[in-house]
């Protein structure tokens, strides 16, 4: 097995590509224009983990199953993380001002705080922040 860090390409269904590229980046995210045109919109996410926005005639290239509806559906829930506190409600914040909606309440577990929102096409997106000084004396003291 390969032990080096891997990169993860999520691939998303989407219904308008400029619409969710002018989405996310009101969320602060930024796009890799030599893996972008107009049927498919990367988003980076990290250095190694990014998010591949298709179109669905796109989409559909890649699977012989009939693509979700993730409007009526949850198959997934996509997370990923945030400086604070206050950066997870700003993301949220802002998402559901762009046209997103909130989808749960938020959930304060002490050292891991998160919310949840809709994107246009019906994705969850979670925003989660850890504090990770806790999380490692927590393990340590158990």
């Amino acid at each position: 097995m390969n032990s080096e860090p891997r990169e993860l390409y999520l691939n998303l269904i989407v219904r308008d590509l400029d619409r969710t590229t002018a989405f996310f980046r009101r969320l602060g995210f930024s796009f890799e224009s030599a893996f972008s045109n107009e049927r498919v919109a990367c988003m980076r996410v990290s250095d190694r983990g990014f998010v591949m926005f298709l179109v669905p005639e796109f989409f559909a290239t890649f699977t012989s199953r009939a693509p979700a509806d993730p409007h009526a559906t949850t198959a997934s829930l996509y997370a990923f993380s945030a400086s604070g506190r206050a950066e997870v409600d700003a993301m949220v914040t802002e998402a559901c001002a762009a046209g997103g909606d909130e989808a749960r309440p938020p959930t304060d577990q002490g050292p891991m705080y998160s919310r949840s929102f809709y994107d246009l096409d019906g994705h969850q997106w979670e925003v989660l922040w850890m504090d990770m000084s806790a999380m490692t004396d927590a393990a340590t003291d158990g």
